[in-house]
């Protein structure tokens, strides 16, 4: 496009009285090449958004500066429409409340800042939505027939999309519909199941599309344009669909594993057998199928246990109050232990735990030690912890174990699995043995036709990985979207809540993929990954780097970009050496040229110039926080955003202290099994590349302390000031870069 620039700088917020405006304006008209620069005291209130419009209108304007507050602010306000590129200068947060107002060094800063600006505002194009040669799909695949599955389908065709169940058993209902009643608010007393309804209302629904008896053969593809094989009582059936609802349940954890009498008893059983034999009709003891009239309830039965269930299963306190219940109404006279840990019942809940104490149960804090039989009863031996002593209970009739929810993935329940093509240790069927930390799905229940593999990656509790802060829901694989048991553990009532979240959010992506929009976290980028294969040396890297499974690659190792699968990241663009991909919007060459837009003084001046390259998601949000709060830093450092810290690609660091920049510090989101990183891999792949760069460093007599990488987190805004602090120490300790005017 030709680009007619201006340039236009808000006065307010303490702007005016800290900086010469005028000064700034000629900066960016003699340096910076915009011939038009615009100064309103009150830039985003209505007269300042008319003076832009009206040059917009009157004048052609299509590149516009915006020199105000941070681009996290007032974006909606500054949205002048698809075809005009608004550039934002942060020269609120991080300069003017950042640092002493009217000083030489805070307005070369604000200087420095409009001139970046300028620059990457001339790199920048506007971006083409892509679009598929394939006509898109706005159908939701659901992967799962229980609770979680039937309430997305329900969901979605009430929200106007047509849903496709597919459900392994020969009838819907799942777990649930195996229960006698559950709890649900107002948690006061037992209610109906009502899946005999929700069932009746899937079947009924002229938009939803029910396969039972089915499973997904293969998913290739990606959102919008996703290939569905399935097969479906010896048929097989192809249904083409924009997004998937991944609701496949849990199972119970094996009891067997356990030391506590089970499957050597008769009468131990499981919570999840009591409650098929309570839905059969009445509770009694498999041994001889008297009545049920003592009956000891032992909680996290596995969970809470390292060498088991590490983690809780949420659902499990309740369960065994609901069943006590059973056998309270069964017979009145009944006697129920409960031996807990710790009673989990959040929120309403609390009002069943009230009710089941009124009623008589017993609850006793402990462990149990072993369980054993004497005389045809059972007895367990535990731990009291309030009173401080062994404890013996006797003559038990049943002794009900509360095991815990595994989602339907971890290897207990499937330990083989389809393995990509490269993987080692294939069989000869292709298959391969999984463990609980190997990042894959056990359970093949979507085929994904992915290099990286059929299935989801999973957090280390066999989950399906998730941002656990800002994007439940989310999985490593874009359109596809994990609900209920098979995410996280959870009572029936979350269950539904997590149905209609997980259904809404297929529904956005679709929507969005279909007008060539990234969907979370860089919602709304109409940009994507563009390749100049002239260039490829086939190295893998961006296949194999790419969190999201965005790019497979043919039998050459030439990448084949999945357009609609990539999240804008960028991690491609950085893991790049030939730097063959960019982005209309952001690319190597962007960024170097805005490392290249700024003077660095000289080494007599005694002024540093030390770069920020900060991920936009947690650590910019960090700084901005931090200009809020009026702390205040070094004048020397200059702040460049970029979309992840994985993006960054080495070139720039080569660029930085080839041009005498005397620091470079890499800020982002921290980094683990948590995947608390945005893009999951990104801050975790710079901090590895950051290794290999002090190396090379250390090779041409640069001290490698010159370039780190530092974890900040959105809420650490108070420790950016000590952050950036201890580094130009670091500086002043290594001494000026010898590089400076070269």
């Amino acid at each position: 496009m030709d680009k007619k620039t201006a340039l236009y700088i808000c006065t307010g917020c303490g702007i005016g009285d800290a900086l010469d405006i005028d000064k700034l304006a000629e900066t960016a008209s003699d340096e910076g090449g915009i011939p038009e620069c615009k100064n309103h005291s009150f830039l985003c209130g209505r007269e300042g958004i008319d003076l832009i419009k009206q040059d917009i209108e009157g004048e052609g304007v299509n590149t516009i500066l915006i020199a105000a507050c941070s681009l996290r602010v007032n974006y909606d306000v500054f949205d002048f429409g698809p075809d005009k590129i608004v550039e934002r200068i942060n020269i609120r947060e991080q300069v003017v409340w950042s640092q002493p107002p009217g000083e030489e060094d805070t307005q070369m800063l604000a200087e420095d800042y409009v001139l970046m600006g300028a620059s990457k505002a001339n790199d920048t194009e506007l971006p083409e939505p892509f679009k598929a040669e394939e006509e898109y799909s706005k159908d939701v695949l659901v992967v799962g027939g229980g609770l979680a599955g039937l309430t997305a389908a329900l969901e979605t065709a009430k929200a106007g999309y047509q849903a496709i169940v597919v459900e392994k058993e020969a009838e819907l209902g799942g777990w649930l519909s195996k229960n006698r009643q559950r709890i649900t608010a107002p948690y006061k007393e037992l209610a109906d199941t009502g899946m005999e309804e929700l069932v009746s209302a899937v079947q009924d629904n002229p938009k939803i599309k029910v396969y039972t008896g089915a499973s997904v053969d293969k998913i290739s593809g990606g959102p919008g344009i996703y290939a569905v094989d399935i097969k479906a009582n010896g048929d097989s059936a192809g249904e083409r669909v924009g997004a998937v609802v991944q609701a496949t349940g849990w199972t119970p954890y094996d009891a067997g594993k356990l030391d506590l009498g089970y499957g050597t008893y008769p009468d131990v059983i499981t919570n999840v057998e009591m409650e098929q034999m309570a839905k059969a009709g009445k509770i009694t003891r498999p041994s001889d199928g008297s009545e049920a009239k003592n009956v000891l309830f032992i909680q996290c039965a596995g969970s809470r246990d390292p060498e088991h269930l590490s983690y809780c299963s949420s659902v499990c306190c309740l369960v065994s109050l609901k069943q006590a219940t059973y056998v309270k109404e069964q017979n009145p006279e009944a006697v129920n232990y409960i031996l807990y840990k710790d009673m989990r019942t959040v929120g309403q809940a609390e009002d069943f735990y009230r009710k089941a104490q009124l009623d008589g149960n017993i609850f006793i804090r402990g462990s149990a030690s072993s369980v054993g039989e004497a005389g045809g009863k059972l007895f367990v031996e535990a731990d009291d912890e309030l009173l401080g002593e062994k404890v013996k209970l006797e003559d038990l009739d049943l002794v009900v174990l509360a095991v815990g929810m595994v989602p339907a993935s971890r290897p207990e329940v499937a330990p083989r699995m389809k393995a990509p093509e490269d993987a080692e240790d294939r069989d000869e069927e292709g298959m391969i043995e999984v463990q609980a930390d190997s990042g894959f799905f056990a359970n093949s229940a979507l085929n994904l036709e992915y290099r990286q593999g059929p299935e989801l990656p999973t957090l280390k509790y066999g989950f399906p990985d998730s941002h656990y802060i800002c994007f439940p829901y989310e999985t490593r694989r874009t359109g596809v979207y994990a609900a209920g048991c098979v995410r996280r553990s959870m009572e029936s009532a979350r269950v539904v809540d997590d149905a209609c979240g997980a259904a809404m959010k297929a529904i956005q992506c679709i929507e969005a993929t279909s007008v060539g929009m990234a969907v979370h976290p860089r919602a709304g980028d109409m940009s994507y990954p563009e390749f100049n294969m002239q260039r490829c040396t086939q190295c893998k890297r961006c296949t194999e780097e790419c969190p999201f499974g965005a790019i497979n690659e043919d039998k050459d190792a030439n990448p084949l970009p999945n357009t609609t699968r990539c999240r804008r990241c960028s991690i491609c663009m950085g893991s790049c050496p030939e730097r063959i991909i960019s982005f209309k919007n952001y690319s190597v060459k962007m960024i170097g040229n805005m490392l290249k837009a700024f003077s660095v003084p000289e080494e007599d001046e005694e002024k540093p110039r030390v770069v920020v390259l900060v991920c936009e998601n947690d650590a910019y949000p960090a700084v901005d926080m931090a200009g809020i709060k009026r702390y205040q830093w070094s004048p020397y450092v200059r702040f460049i955003p970029v979309r992840c810290l994985g993006s960054i690609n080495l070139v720039w660091v080569a660029d930085a202290l080839a041009r005498g920049i005397d620091g470079l510090l890499l800020m982002g989101c921290r980094h683990g099994d948590d995947y608390q990183c945005h893009f999951m891999k990104g801050s975790e792949l710079a901090n590895t590349r950051l290794s290999k760069v002090s190396e090379t460093l250390d090779r041409l007599a640069l001290e490698s302390d010159r370039v780190q990488f530092v974890e900040v987190g959105i809420t650490d805004y108070d420790k950016v000031p000590k952050i950036i602090g201890d580094f130009m120490e670091k500086i002043e300790e290594v001494g000026p870069n010898p590089y400076k005017g070269w």
